[in-house]
């Protein structure tokens, strides 16, 4: 499946994932949210915000990205922050 046709994620955010190797539905959910996102800030996509990470965790688990809940929005920041 292609990432731009995940709840949450389209063109732009194919895009973005392609440009650091994630480039289907499967591998975004192998690597994960928050892996995906560090990619992303290594690579400096520019315009890249949290918003990003909410989405791509609302494309995995089929939410709106902003119905997440706010203690899941805190377990990935903990998560994020481990490095």
């Amino acid at each position: 499946m292609r990432i731009s046709d995940l709840r949450n994620l389209g063109p732009k955010s194919e895009e973005w994932l392609r440009r650091v190797g994630v480039h289907d539905a499967a591998a975004l959910a192998g690597l994960g949210a928050v892996e995906a996102y560090r990619r992303l800030q290594d690579a400096r996509v520019p315009g890249l915000s949290l918003n990003a990470l909410w989405a791509m965790e609302g494309a995995l688990t089929d939410t709106d990205w902003r119905l997440l809940p706010a203690e899941r929005r805190r377990e990935l920041l903990a998560e994020l922050a481990e490095e």
